[in-house]
C-alpha cells in the first residue's frame, strides 16, 4: 500500500475546521482539487467528488463513507472502475492542539493492483 500525507496547524478551533470540512457547498473556495461536492457527511453513504488536476477535465468519482466521527475524523474510500483495481481512501483527521489550534492531517492510502 502507498500512502501520501500532509498536515497543517489551523489557528482555529477543531468544531470550526469540521464545519469547513463538512460544508461541501464550498469545496471550491478552497480546494483547488476537489472542485465539489455533492451528498452527505454520513457513514454508509456515497458522494459524487468532482476533481479536476491543473490542464486537465474534471473527474467524478463516487466513494464511500467510511468514518464520521465530529471533529475528530472523516474518511471515504474510492475504486476506479472495480474494487481492487486502484482504490484510495482519503482521511482528515483533526487533532486539537488547544482551544485555538487544531492539527489538520489529510492524507490518502492508495491500493490495488496498479497502486504500485
Amino acid at each position: 500500500m502507498r500512502n501520501i500525507e500532509t498536515s497543517i496547524t489551523i489557528n482555529a478551533s477543531s468544531q470550526k475546521v469540521w464545519s469547513i470540512l463538512t460544508d461541501f457547498e464550498k469545496y471550491s473556495e478552497w480546494n483547488p482539487f476537489i472542485i465539489n461536492i455533492e451528498g452527505q457527511a454520513k457513514k454508509g453513504t456515497k458522494l459524487a467528488n468532482t476533481m479536476q488536476l491543473e490542464g486537465q477535465k474534471p473527474q467524478t468519482f463516487k466513494p464511500s463513507i467510511l468514518v464520521v466521527d465530529k471533529e475528530k475524523e472523516f474518511r471515504w474510500v474510492g475504486h476506479l472502475f472495480l474494487k481492487g483495481i486502484f482504490d484510495g481512501e482519503h482521511y482528515f483527521l483533526l487533532e486539537q492542539l488547544n482551544e485555538q489550534e487544531v492539527k489538520l492531517i489529510q492524507g490518502e492510502n492508495f491500493s490495488g493492483i496498479l497502486s504500485n
